[in-house]
């Protein structure tokens, strides 16, 4: 058995993390922060088969079931308006003030692939940099409010105090390193956790069963949560007892919708030739994100026909290109120019899909759920029914971008909803063994002082390998002895890594994600007492306790699942 010398905290980097922040409560409220549009859902904590759907929009003639995640800053930087109404304030603004506002939109994806810091900055519309922390918690700060209100009027409940109502958030506190990878990973399984409880005639196509998917245990499906900023796979079982197995590491990228968008604006560029549309866009930034608004509402159409995008300013310098043609300040795209614009996004979609369903594993995969916003968009989904529809059954939520929010609240209801992870991450500890010339390397070799016992140090041991099923709340428990005869405490050493294995932690790759300390006063037995480490599982972290057996001294890790 390996001997310990110190094990730091592990970091299961599952797939999904809520920021749940009340146990007890009258109400569950459920906000999806996405890339491009949000909104919330909630319910009594009691009644969570009765979820209010909150609609967006009615004051400028819409109403959605989510609003533009926008937010604008008047030239002071003080926070003026949100979603629509921050549109619509943008883009009535004359040209001559728009250039001093901060005006944000898509601002999340800044968050994608980066390293994320306290005082990182981003870049407003105008090209002035601007606190992200603030443009962030304004944004999550404006929702908060708006839920409290709405439920004041929907049950005339003054809410009094923060344990009466549960928070579920689809983004940890924002600023954190981490945060990048939950926002991908939350709404993937908030979407799941509420199609699974579905009717069949819920969804677009296949109507008239009423049988839900949760049902009928052993069922089978992949999640596609098509966001406009990423797209993200994953694939779950129903359980008997109606939780979710997940079957599949959570797979995707940055192909969501909003790249329609900017292959529109690369489509434009080339049309108005000679530095045209990049100075529209910088002199009207107003006026040239009406346009973008207008593309966007378009490029969900159901219809076939051409799309007409209107420009207040007649754009001199239009070249006639393919499937475009320029008619008194209207742009007018074919049906197939459109589609050219999807065509990265579509591909890099399905050619995932095709990669995960070609696995043995995924033999008995049945469905496939295409939910969030971007799912919306008839050529997305008409391209997927082509492809698939010959071996499953392609199946899209009445109400695609409100799939996550609800499913949010379910899980803000039962956090057993979810049953088991896979591991997206190697993680386990720091031990030493005794040295054995044929297998360590040399210069890991060392000598106690106390009986010149000859060891190695900085050994990598697996507790849990990538792609590795884990089940919720399973504990594992693993027996160590000290390395030292004499030592008085041991530290317990945590690292994950992208490998499948590896043999020492300072091997390239290898991250420590923290340590705990554990006290072994009694040393009369030398390295014969016992250490046991005990790991559980949680749904979003885990638990590490390491404990003396001889003086039952113990000391608790918890290592959250995002903080790799």
């Amino acid at each position: 058995c390996s001997v310990l010398t110190s094990c730091t905290g592990v970091s299961l980097s599952l797939s999904l993390k809520f920021m749940i922040m009340a146990s007890k409560s009258l109400f569950i409220v459920a906000i999806d922060f996405g890339t491009s549009y949000s909104g919330y859902c909630f319910s009594l904590a009691t009644r969570t088969d009765q979820i209010r759907q909150v609609f967006w929009g009615q004051a400028h003639g819409l109403m959605t079931v989510k609003t533009p995640t926008c937010i604008l800053f008047n030239e002071k930087r003080d926070f003026k308006k949100f979603g629509y109404d921050a549109v619509m304030k943008y883009t009535t603004l004359p040209s001559s003030e728009a250039h001093k506002w901060y005006y944000f939109h898509h601002f999340k994806m800044k968050l994608y692939n980066k390293k994320i810091t306290s005082n990182m900055e981003l870049e407003a519309d105008n090209g002035k940099k601007f606190p992200a922390l603030k443009v962030f918690s304004e944004s999550l700060r404006y929702m908060k409010d708006h839920a409290l209100n709405t439920i004041l009027e929907a049950s005339s409940q003054t809410v009094y105090d923060t344990e009466d109502v549960t928070w579920v958030i689809t983004v940890p506190a924002i600023w954190d390193a981490s945060a990048r990878q939950f926002m991908r990973l939350a709404a993937k399984e908030a979407a799941s956790v509420w199609c699974k409880q579905l009717p069949r005639e819920g969804f677009v196509a296949e109507g008239g069963d009423r049988q839900k998917f949760e049902e009928s245990p052993g069922t089978q499906y992949v999640v596609v949560d098509c966001g406009g900023g990423t797209i993200d796979i994953t694939v779950h079982e129903i359980q008997e007892n109606h939780s979710l197995k997940e079957l599949h590491k959570a797979s995707g990228g940055g192909w969501g919708g909003n790249t329609v968008d900017e292959n529109f604006k690369e489509f434009l560029k080339e049309i108005f030739q000679d530095g045209v549309w990049e100075e529209y866009a910088q002199n009207h930034p107003a006026e040239c994100h009406q346009m973008m608004y207008n593309f966007g509402l378009q490029k969900c159409s159901s219809s076939k026909d051409e799309v007409y995008i209107h420009s207040k300013r007649h754009l001199l310098f239009f070249k006639g290109v393919e499937g475009a043609l320029w008619c008194n300040g209207t742009i007018m795209i074919t049906y197939e120019k459109m589609k050219s614009f999807f065509a990265y996004s579509v591909r890099q979609t399905i050619d995932t899909l095709q990669e995960i369903l070609s696995k043995p594993e995924m033999a008995k995969v049945q469905y496939i759920l295409l939910v969030g916003g971007f799912a919306s968009s008839s050529i997305l989904r008409e391209e997927i029914y082509e492809t698939f529809r010959g071996r499953y059954h392609i199946l899209c939520p009445l109400e695609a971008q409100a799939a996550i929010a609800k499913g949010a609240v379910l899980f803000g209801n039962n956090s057993q909803i979810v049953a088991s992870r896979i591991s997206a991450l190697t993680y386990g500890l720091k031990v030493s063994q005794a040295f054995d010339i044929a297998v360590h390397d040399i210069q890991k070799k060392r000598v106690s002082k106390a009986d010149n016992y000859v060891y190695c140090t900085d050994l990598f041991k697996k507790l849990v390998g990538i792609g590795d099923l884990v089940e919720v709340d399973e504990v594992a428990s693993y027996t160590f002895t000290p390395t030292e005869p004499d030592q008085t405490s041991v530290i317990f050493s945590f690292y994950c890594t992208e490998k499948k294995d590896a043999k020492y932690v300072d091997e390239e790759g290898l991250k420590m994600l923290g340590s705990c300390t554990v006290p072994t006063p009694n040393t009369e037995l030398g390295r014969n007492r016992q250490l046991r480490l005990d790991i559980k599982f949680g749904l979003t972290e885990f638990k590490a306790t390491g404990t003396d057996v001889t003086s039952g001294e113990s000391q608790t890790l918890m290592i959250d699942f995002l903080t790799v």
